[in-house]
């Protein structure tokens, strides 16, 4: 189905999923983010210095604390390699355009990696594609230009057409939109050696899913600290 299609059975169903929509946010499970420390050094060896941006997820939405969370998963299984000086810069509610602002508003400094997990809060926020590349874009050259980065993960969108807590049609529609989002996202990273594209593409099942039908469980922050940690090393070694 292409993106005329979408576009037309969207505008069809607008009432419905604007019910929809209120009845999510009236009645959906607030769960807050971890708790603990949101920096941190880990491991020995070669030092690296890693920044973690991003909305709920990156502040990790759905587990108790930052050891279960993104944060603790991904700096753990990096310091088998590395000594890592890790920082979290991330909240719940967070669009590419806030955190732009957030970062600009934090003192220069210098990090070999960053983690970018942001997109979901667009999509359901209704940003339009080539808004959104265009923040993204903007988002990469801050992060380059402010921050040192020598590589940026932007971590794929995930599959939001699979969250138990959004009902049908809703759940179709922002499923088709984060799918999208996440095509084109990986594109922008296609060919720049500076960029990682970290696709979400493991297996989640709804047991792994926070309590909220949401956000990710301990098993899923696992799994995409793995998927991370690879694509890190195959860059750096």
């Amino acid at each position: 189905m292409n993106h005329a299609v979408d576009l037309v059975l969207r505008a069809v169903m607008a009432p419905v999923l604007a019910v929809q929509a209120v009845r999510v946010r009236r009645h959906a499970l607030i769960l807050p983010e971890a708790g603990g420390p949101r920096s941190g050094v880990v491991g020995v060896g070669q030092d690296l210095r890693l920044l973690i941006v991003g909305d709920s997820s990156a502040a990790g939405v759905g587990v108790a604390v930052q050891d279960l969370a993104l944060a603790g998963h991904v700096s753990r299984t990096l310091a088998a390699s590395f000594r890592v000086d890790w920082l979290l810069q991330a909240q719940t509610g967070a669009t590419t355009a806030v955190t732009f602002k957030r970062l600009q508003a934090l003192p220069a400094q210098k990090f070999d990696v960053v983690i970018v997990a942001l997109g979901v809060n667009d999509v359901t926020g209704m940003v339009p594609l080539e808004l959104w590349l265009t923040r993204q874009r903007r988002l990469v050259r801050l992060l380059q230009d402010r921050f040192g980065a020598r590589l940026i993960c932007l971590s794929g969108l995930p599959p939001m057409g699979h969250f138990p807590l959004l009902p049908q049609p809703l759940r179709w529609v922002l499923g088709r939109q984060a799918a999208r989002f996440d095509r084109h996202l990986r594109q922008s990273a296609a060919g720049d050696p500076a960029l990682a594209y970290v696709p979400l593409d493991f297996a989640m099942s709804p047991d792994q899913i926070a309590t909220d039908g949401y956000h990710p469980g301990p098993e899923i922050y696992g799994e995409w600290a793995r998927v991370l940690r690879q694509a890190i090393i195959a860059r750096l070694g």
